[in-house]
């Protein structure tokens, strides 16, 4: 059957998928809902927009995002309250970012009430997919590739943006163990450190795979000219709690990608009168901070993990083990105060979520 809602055309599904999912055994990413959402740009225009029933793609073999990598993506997650309505935390970022890194990419822009509207009507045709049990939700992926079909060095005419959904439990199960990376470079500067494209993470396995053999869970990456001051965690932002002061990298520089969590977690912070630093941090503050036991707190805030607290960072060949994490005042406050809010818990003081 089609129908149509808001000018998006919805076309249902015969049978749901959703009895071959094991809701109490849910991995990250394998599973797939029902429906995605998908919108062509061609001939200078947005086309129609449409709900479809998950499929696979078909694809020329000249299409030029295989070989010229013009692809970039969000993450951003649903869930339930107790009244069974479905939240989203702070889409509208989401919406603004894909744009910035859409336009870094010499890529067409998606007009942000689509993307929204895009999103809520995806997520009400697979609103059985949202689960409801704790520290489980349904993972919402927006992407954009080129499809022009020319094997040529240049932007596409051509575009295809969809959103897929993927019910997932938690990212990290565990504090992670983390290596200060210091031959390999995530982003230069002026290059598409700040973009959220697809390249940016293929060129981040081999270094994360030689990390893993090594013990390290993810990688803490350094500046690419000097290796000294510290701009990620893997694919998370950074944040450390020294002397009592919340400290993360500055967003000025473009080899940094702006994190709606980390941005999220800055602004309760400052609300609940922590002092907070957003400047450059060398590896040997943070080290010194360790060794004279100042550091009190240090995680990564990502949309997959939120909040995912380090147990130990690795340096030059030295393990240097952090503060137990349930020992941690801020993170652990900040983890159940962001769950909450996102779950609608508590109020909805910043206006912050969307609700389908």
């Amino acid at each position: 059957m089609i129908s149509t809602s808001n000018n998006i055309k919805i076309t249902e599904i015969e049978t749901s998928r959703i009895s071959e999912v094991d809701f109490n055994n849910l991995p990250f990413g394998k599973h797939f809902a029902d429906y995605m959402f998908e919108m062509d740009y061609k001939d200078g225009a947005w086309q129609q927009a449409t709900v479809v029933p998950f499929r696979n793609l078909s694809i020329h073999p000249a299409t030029s995002a295989l070989h010229y990598g013009q692809a970039i993506f969000e993450g951003l997650k649903a869930t339930k309250n107790e009244a069974d309505e479905i939240l989203v935390f702070r889409p509208d970022m989401n919406a603004k970012r894909f744009n910035e890194s859409a336009i870094r990419m010499c890529m067409q822009p998606v007009p942000e009430e689509m993307f929204l509207e895009g999103m809520r009507a995806v997520l009400k045709q697979n609103s059985a997919w949202v689960p409801s049990a704790e520290g489980q939700s349904l993972y919402i992926r927006p992407f954009m590739i080129a499809t022009d079909e020319y094997v040529g060095i240049k932007a596409s005419d051509n575009y295809k943006f969809l959103i897929i959904c993927s019910p997932v439990g938690a990212y990290y199960s565990e504090p992670v163990k983390v290596k200060i990376e210091m031959e390999y470079t995530r982003a230069a500067e002026g290059g598409v450190g700040r973009a959220k494209a697809a390249g940016n993470y293929a060129a981040s396995l081999y270094p994360a795979k030689k990390g893993l053999e090594e013990g390290y869970r993810q990688l803490i990456w350094t500046d690419a000219k000097t290796h000294t001051f510290i701009e990620e965690a893997g694919t998370m932002n950074v944040i450390f709690v020294i002397d009592d002061v919340i400290i993360t990298p500055s967003e000025e520089k473009d080899t940094i990608l702006k994190g709606i969590t980390k941005r999220s977690v800055l602004e309760v912070a400052r609300d609940w009168g922590y002092k907070v630093e957003e400047r450059p941090i060398k590896v040997d503050e943070v080290i010194d901070a360790i060794k004279s036991n100042r550091l009190t707190d240090a995680f990564g805030a990502g949309t997959a993990a939120t909040i995912a607290p380090i147990s130990e960072i690795g340096y030059l060949g030295v393990d240097y083990k952090l503060p137990a994490v349930e020992t941690r005042t801020f993170s652990n406050k900040l983890k159940e105060y962001i769950n909450e809010y996102k779950l609608g818990l508590v109020e909805d003081k910043y206006n912050w979520i969307f609700r389908v």
